[in-house]
């Protein structure tokens, strides 16, 4: 079994990849996408969103940190994907679960996959351009309105050439409504011969042993459940072991926070250090009452000085 932490674009970066790898429990983490469109990128343009290809591709703790495509030519994503493993990513992955409307009027994400062909003509693309034996994978949605090419669309990156897919059992026009149809990756894996894993709706140990039993796969890739409980992996690799494990109070989150926003304050622009804070206060207020209480006193707070000083009484 492995878990992995799910890519999301505008939170899970490489501040929050750090902190919540940390903790333990996770496998291996994605960057957020970096959008391919007419030409190769420059290095600067991939080190901005997977800074961790300065360190070998992976976090402080020693995670391994995979890099992700978003795009839709199959020639251009293949010259991309084969500069990225000249930069030293292990794993290059491609998404075609992006629901945002920007992205997808943009031909990225989700909205190809109302086109099969074109998913098997990326990969086949990319497969033949990068050096042999590179990984390549590949992350999708069930599809754009409905499911009715779902495993078209699964069959298609296969067979062209992805070594792994990630099912977000969700369609684009779904977004993140509950349920994620774990019957479907039950599908998938039915009709690929690469390994398979789950995403979606696993917030506690319970969905994930539900998960399992409803998808028939054991790996795992958790985006939401990890950034609102951060042990939540951890948690699941005790039970997966048999070992007890006492999730975390707010006293062990707590110090992850003070973390998140000592390296906010070193990395990010001071008029946007605050907001990234407040993001991830916000999510976690949903599983700790003392995050949420320190959002509220932060809410209209602009001024890093003072929030230093907020976070120096309440936190440390």
């Amino acid at each position: 079994m492995q878990i992995a932490l799910a890519p999301m674009e505008g939170l899970v970066d490489d501040i929050l990849r750090d902190i919540l790898t940390r903790v333990g429990g996770i496998d291996w983490c994605v960057s957020e996408f970096v959008r391919v469109t007419d030409r190769i990128l420059p290095r600067k343009s991939f080190l901005r969103l997977a800074p961790e290809l300065l360190t070998q591709a992976k976090t402080p703790v020693g995670t391994s940190m995979r890099l992700q495509l978003l795009g839709s030519d199959p020639s251009c994503l293949a010259d991309n994907a084969a500069y990225a493993f000249r930069l030293g990513a292990p794993v290059v992955d491609f998404n075609f679960g992006c629901p945002a409307k920007t992205v997808n009027k943009s031909r990225g994400g989700a909205v190809l996959l109302e086109e099969p062909e074109l998913l098997f003509r990326i990969m086949q693309e990319v497969r033949t351009t990068v050096p042999v034996g590179a990984k390549i994978t590949a992350k999708m949605r069930l599809g754009l309105q409905d499911k009715s090419k779902a495993l078209d669309c699964a069959r298609a990156l296969a067979e062209g050439g992805a070594q792994q897919l990630v099912v977000h059992a969700r369609t684009k026009a779904e977004g993140y409504k509950p349920p994620a149809h774990w019957e479907w990756v039950a599908q998938v894996k039915q009709v690929v011969d690469c390994p398979v894993y789950a995403n979606g709706d696993i917030w506690s140990v319970e969905d994930w042993h539900r998960c399992r039993a409803v998808s028939g796969v054991d790996d795992v890739m958790i985006g939401r459940g990890l950034v609102w409980q951060p042990d939540l992996a951890a948690q699941i690799l005790a039970v997966k072991e048999g070992r007890s494990f006492t999730p975390y109070t707010w006293r062990e989150v707590a110090p992850l926070v003070a973390e998140f926003w000592r390296q906010a304050r070193i990395k990010i622009k001071p008029q946007f250090a605050p907001g990234r804070l407040k993001q991830w206060l916000a999510l976690l207020g949903n599983r700790y009452p003392e995050a949420r209480q320190l959002f509220n006193q932060l809410r209209t707070e602009k001024d890093c000085v003072v929030i230093d000083q907020l976070m120096q009484r309440v936190i440390l």
